[in-house]
């Protein structure tokens, strides 16, 4: 069968003779050049006569045969072909049509394998997807990565941040888990704890800087975080899989994108809903207007310890020293 219909429409004679009908005029045109080199050959009389109008009426009728046999099998070409030729057209975009749709749905957009140091490619995209929202929805350990993108980009946001709670050993425990991992068998467990706790108390720091890019940043801290960082914006969402194990000894693990259409964007702004809800979360809202007086006492509710001016610009120092070492590896612009 012809791959698009063409051979079909282009050959329409050489199909003809291939068919019964072809035949029958072949036969015709057999006998008619029979009966006429026969009549050639006799002399005159009633059997040359018989054999020339035998000759001739079958050469008409193979003539008017052929012709009418032309006609109707482009007619019926029109009339039969054609139309299944579209419906089959159709049908195929209709089926390409829902398999878009799926993919849409249940398949990332992008998918980012691990690796030991920030993938400028990956960066460039999220922060092309963060110039354009306009909110900011993020659930991971410490913030620092989110606070120091927002000091990299120009737009403001509605921002809501869940964190850890660094006062609860099981929201530190998974994420320790996995760094251990990256560092093998000589990973000092207690070491990175201390290192995680020191994290939080930067990403916090990073966060309140970045109030001014913000019309408000809305922290929650939970006590059961899940291990997976989760970054949505108005169109997207990205998923960083702390959890997998493929490529657990790096630093960095993979991430996934999915388009706002997709399950896995309404899962996930259904469970910021419900995690923005919980009433044992202990939240605080900085705003461009909060001050430094009033970060400290959301810091020390928070961690349970205070914070002192020292203590404050120390921390400042380091965050700075994070956002530039990490802009500087993923090739964003400080």
């Amino acid at each position: 069968m012809p791959a698009d219909g063409k051979s079909l429409r282009a050959h329409p004679i050489q199909e003809m003779f291939w068919t019964r009908t072809g035949l029958l005029l072949t036969v015709l045109l057999v006998v008619s050049g029979l009966s006429m080199w026969v009549s050639g050959e006799l002399d005159p009389g009633l059997g040359r006569n018989l054999l020339t109008a035998l000759g001739t009426g079958t050469l008409v009728s193979a003539v008017v045969g052929f012709g009418q046999t032309l006609i109707t099998a482009s007619a019926a070409q029109r009339a039969m072909v054609t139309p299944v030729i579209e419906e089959s057209r159709k049908a195929l975009r209709e089926l390409s049509a829902e398999y878009r749709s799926l993919n849409q749905e249940f398949f990332p957009t992008h998918v980012f394998e691990a690796s030991t140091e920030p993938d400028p490619a990956f960066n460039a995209l999220i922060m092309s997807d963060l110039r354009q929202t306009r909110q900011l929805w993020f659930r991971g350990f410490s913030g620092r990565y989110a606070a120091a993108r927002m000091l990299l980009s120009p737009a403001q946001w509605e921002v809501r941040a869940v964190l850890a709670d660094p006062r609860e050993r099981g929201a530190i425990s998974g994420r320790a888990r996995h760094l251990a991992r990256h560092q093998g068998a000589s990973a000092d467990f207690e070491k990175i704890q201390l290192t995680l706790h020191e994290e939080i108390r930067i990403g916090l720091v990073g966060l309140y800087l970045a109030r001014a890019r913000c019309a408000g940043i809305d922290v929650t801290v939970i006590a059961d975080p899940p291990l997976d960082r989760v970054e949505l914006f108005d169109d997207c969402v990205w998923i960083t899989l702390y959890s997998a194990v493929a490529g657990a000894p790096s630093l960095y693990p993979r991430t996934l994108r999915f388009s706002e259409g997709s399950f896995i964007y309404d899962m996930q702004r259904a469970e910021f809903a419900r995690v923005h809800a919980a009433r044992d979360a202990h939240r605080f809202v900085l705003t461009p207007d909060t001050t430094r007086a009033e970060f400290c006492a959301h810091f020390g509710a928070i961690t349970g310890s205070s914070l002192s001016e020292a203590e404050f610009l120390d921390l400042e120092a380091k965050f700075h020293q994070f956002r530039h070492e990490f802009s500087t590896k993923a090739e964003l612009e400080s």
